[in-house]
């Protein structure tokens, strides 16, 4: 299943409603990435699926300030 492992991002039910409001249901799933990314505090890359809105902050704030703004431990998720 797609999920971002670190906003928890995942996909979320909903309904398809037709004109004659018939209701199918229907999944939408997050953009969901595998990225490969330095971490130069711990001198390697980290491989991790993140949704592009967690990669667009990652880009701007870094990734070590990002994880312990969400109270994340980088080590529990390096190979």
């Amino acid at each position: 299943m797609a999920k971002c492992e670190l906003t928890g991002k995942r996909r979320l039910k909903g309904h398809n409603v037709s004109h004659a409001n018939n209701k199918t249901r229907k999944w939408q799933h997050p953009n969901v990435q595998n990225k490969r990314i330095w971490v130069e505090e711990l001198g390697r890359f980290v491989r991790l699926s993140l949704s592009t809105r967690a990669i667009r902050t990652i880009t701007r704030v870094g990734l070590v300030t990002y994880a312990r703004n969400k109270g994340i431990d980088l080590a529990s998720l390096v190979d």
